[in-house]
């Protein structure tokens, strides 16, 4: 099973979660990422319906599948800044 991490960073003069790469929008406060980033992982673990997806690998070419809708990955939230 796939496993996604959130984590809680310092970024562009406030706080965001990323995943990988990607930074999520900049927050005020280090309270408002982290809450942004628990959500986001709980929502990324709810069920939906089996569709079609298109998505850009990294050497910049399209890709088309079939994404099924109760595949689901495990999630968590990584918060290094409460130390």
């Amino acid at each position: 099973m796939t496993h996604v991490t959130y984590d809680v960073v310092e970024h562009d003069g406030g706080y965001a979660y990323k995943v990988g790469d990607v930074f999520s929008e900049t927050f005020p406060t280090h309270d408002a990422a982290h809450k942004a980033a628990e959500s986001a992982a709980h929502r990324q673990q709810l069920g939906g319906e089996t569709e079609a997806i298109q998505y850009q690998g990294a050497n910049g070419k399209w890709h088309e599948e079939l994404a099924q809708g109760g595949d689901r990955p495990e999630t968590d939230v990584e918060d290094r800044l409460d130390d």
